[in-house]
């Protein structure tokens, strides 16, 4: 695959998930670079607005295995990981995978789940890989992980741990439509979802032959100073108590990288960067508790260091 076909897979894939997702190019696009830069998605919102259908779409539109996972205070980590069961015949036990061993993984609320269950997928989010009785198992490849989670219950929750949040490469919320939107959301649903008349316009092989370019597009020295001096940013700001790590920096850089190649470019121009700094920052950060009393928010800080670092004004392209 080159890197002109990308461009065109990619418009091919991204119309298809709008087929289900209404008026959200830019949530649809953003939740693409992740899974181009073999990164994960937390959606972030209220209940009603495609948080599992945006799962389900890019699912559907990949011939790939497909799994949900549902977060409950009563879910082991077992039943994420698997078990092993002892065979009578065999007088051996025998590994049974969880629904972890999937493409593609949609944990639903997540922060219902227990920290010891929510552990469970910190070695899998991290390394592609999870430990079953000191033995290393990869996942499948591409493996891709969408939780959702609800930002406005909070009883009988566990907020997602710091090292969790890190391995989120984006962050997003899709947010209410506008009215010609859930206008054309109602008349689509009027008969039968569209969901369920999706097919897949690619398979596992695109999607690794496209993760393997990422890396290759061009970023311009300048552009990684650039990257570097907004996260670092982040640790210096007053608001916050705790920025973001070079864990960060890595991931705005694989990102930028990513959403290059979804416009038909194999370089980075800082457009790329400030377009996905607030959704691949902003949930790494930790606030202080005086800038939450008023009401600071991590998007709104970094939405200030955007606006406050420099831009680089010249790129080598790499041409």
């Amino acid at each position: 695959m080159q890197y002109e076909d990308v461009s065109v897979y990619s418009a091919k894939l991204i119309a298809n998930i709008e087929k289900v997702i209404v008026g959200k190019r830019n949530v649809v696009e953003k939740a693409v670079v992740a899974l181009y830069s073999g990164g994960h998605v937390l959606l972030d919102d209220v209940p009603g607005l495609g948080k599992t259908m945006l799962a389900r779409a890019i699912a559907k539109s990949i011939d790939v295995t497909f799994r949900r996972i549902q977060g409950t205070p009563d879910l082991l980590p077992s039943d994420i990981i698997g078990i092993s069961i002892y065979n009578p015949d065999t007088k051996r036990f025998v590994f049974k995978k969880g629904p972890i061993f999937s493409h593609i993984v949609l944990v639903d609320e997540i922060n219902r789940a227990t920290p010891k269950t929510q552990s469970a997928l910190l070695e899998a989010m991290g390394e592609s890989q999870i430990s079953v009785e000191g033995t290393g198992i990869e996942l499948a490849a591409p493996f891709f992980v969408m939780a959702t989670q609800n930002p406005v219950e909070f009883e009988g929750t566990f907020p997602l741990p710091e090292a969790q949040m890190d391995r989120v490469l984006i962050s997003l919320a899709i947010g209410y439509p506008d009215a010609r939107g859930e206008e054309e959301i109602i008349t689509r649903q009027n008969e039968r979802h569209p969901i369920y008349s999706l097919t897949a316009v690619a398979g596992a092989e695109d999607i690794i032959a496209i993760q393997k370019i990422v890396p290759t597009v061009h970023v311009d020295k300048s552009l990684l100073e650039y990257i570097i001096r907004i996260t670092a940013a982040t640790r210096s700001a007053g608001d916050v108590a705790l920025g973001a790590s070079p864990r960060g920096s890595i991931s705005l850089c694989r990102a930028a990288q990513s959403l290059a190649l979804i416009r038909g470019r194999d370089y980075v121009i800082p457009e790329d960067v400030k377009e996905l700094a607030v959704d691949t920052l902003k949930h790494r950060l930790i606030l202080t508790s005086e800038s939450r009393l008023k009401k600071s928010s991590a998007q709104g800080i970094i939405e200030r260091i955007l606006g406050d670092t420099p831009v680089p004004v010249k790129q080598d392209k790499g041409e």
